[in-house]
């Protein structure tokens, strides 16, 4: 038989519980996008509990009760809003997808730079933030990538030990965001293709063109 102690300890865990419960997934994830937005928008600074309550009309007791503080709703927004766009790739060569990958990732870049940016310098300073922003953005586009070039090197369109292979998403994904520090334009659809074409394929032995027979 539970002790009251017990019993006291455990009713505001339900009662937690059921005020977590009241929001649906649908509503989680328009909070997340709110979130998110605002972080383009204006930054990690600037962003406040109250201006995602005010941007979503959700009361602000309502956010700190599910997630607690800022930076925990911001990570459930970035692990909430993980996307896998270059998974799906598979064009039959290791070419053509990256030149898909390219197309993919330049497409999304005008959104998926400033929100880069705006958590690069606060995840430098909070590990849980750095791990959520790597998992939710980096990593599954880097395995995806990774993933084709070992495709490649299994049809034999280049070499298992090609120095260069371990290096492809690096170029890809970090040309995307350098861009904007160097020419101030984001790394689009076309500039990405043309990097691809002129700087990545070449250094693997590869062209645009279709891979010789």
């Amino acid at each position: 038989m539970p002790s009251p102690g017990s019993a006291q300890e455990s009713a505001p865990e339900s009662v937690l519980s059921s005020r977590r419960s009241k929001i649906t997934p649908e509503r989680a994830q328009e909070l997340y996008a709110a979130v998110l937005e605002l972080l383009r928008e204006s930054g990690y600074e600037s962003l406040t509990m109250e201006g995602v309550a005010s941007r979503t009309r959700c009361g602000k007791s309502t956010l700190y009760r599910q997630w607690g503080s800022k930076p925990e709703l911001v990570v459930a927004a970035l692990h909430g809003t993980r996307r896998m766009r270059l998974t799906n790739i598979d064009t039959g060569t290791l070419a053509g997808d990256l030149l898909e990958a390219a197309r993919t990732i330049g497409e999304a870049s005008g959104s998926d730079t400033p929100l880069m940016h705006a958590l690069s310098h606060a995840a430098l300073q909070s590990p849980e933030l750095l791990c959520a922003l790597r998992e939710a953005l980096i990593l599954p586009e880097v395995a995806a990538i990774d993933t084709m070039v070992r495709r490649g090197q299994g049809r034999g369109e280049i070499a298992a030990d090609l120095p260069g292979a371990e290096f492809v998403a690096a170029q890809l994904l970090g040309v995307m965001r350098a861009r904007p520090l160097l020419e101030g334009r984001y790394a689009d659809a076309a500039y990405l293709t043309r990097f691809v074409e002129m700087a990545i394929l070449p250094s693997l032995g590869l062209t645009a063109g279709a891979p010789e027979s």
